[in-house]
């Protein structure tokens, strides 16, 4: 495998800055889904998955920034994200953590532009494993959040979720020490 590093502007205005693997003429193939965090806050905020690249597959470290402003920086792998990365988003919102295939999986921490975070599992883009869900005020109903088994973006059940709490702010340092 033969790995070059470089910059590319596409036609659209989106921007790649990073590795890739040389031979792949694929188009990009952006598509925007449901958003993946439990708040009613959220349900206009859409998140990305790349499915495929143009030119060359990116393959590696690398920064690519979509026209309408979101940008991520992290790891790729055969053209998605993969492994630790940062995606922010135009309004602020961002995701610090790992990745499998475009989509949020694993431990990660998710801010959204109006003070929630989600610190915690995630399962293919969905809030779903232990964590820890802290609104704007600090509170989440009689403490200082909801805490505990989250099963596709909703709580199931109340528990101590301090060891994945600190799996997903490790991810989230270890992905934010990767910016270019």
């Amino acid at each position: 495998m033969t790995l070059t590093r470089g910059s590319f502007s596409y036609s659209n205005g989106e921007e790649y800055h990073g590795e890739w693997k040389e031979g792949k003429t694929e188009p990009l193939s952006l598509t925007r889904h449901p958003p993946s965090l439990p708040t009613p806050a959220c349900t206009a905020h859409c998140c990305y998955h790349v499915i495929s690249t143009t030119q060359r597959l990116r393959h590696g470290l690398g920064q690519l920034t979509f026209s309408d402003g979101t940008c991520y920086t992290g790891q790729f792998e055969n053209g998605l994200f993969n492994g630790c990365g940062v995606l922010v988003f135009p309004d602020g919102s961002r995701y610090e953590g790992d990745f499998v295939q475009g989509k949020f999986q694993g431990a990660g921490v998710f801010t959204h532009f109006d003070g929630m975070k989600f610190e915690g599992e995630f399962r293919s883009g969905c809030v779903d494993g232990y964590g820890l869900l802290t609104l704007l005020d600090g509170g989440g109903g009689g403490g200082g959040g909801h805490e505990g088994l989250f099963e596709t973006n909703q709580l199931m059940r109340r528990e101590n979720s301090q060891a994945a709490v600190l799996r997903a702010q490790a991810a989230a340092a270890k992905a934010r020490a990767l910016a270019l």
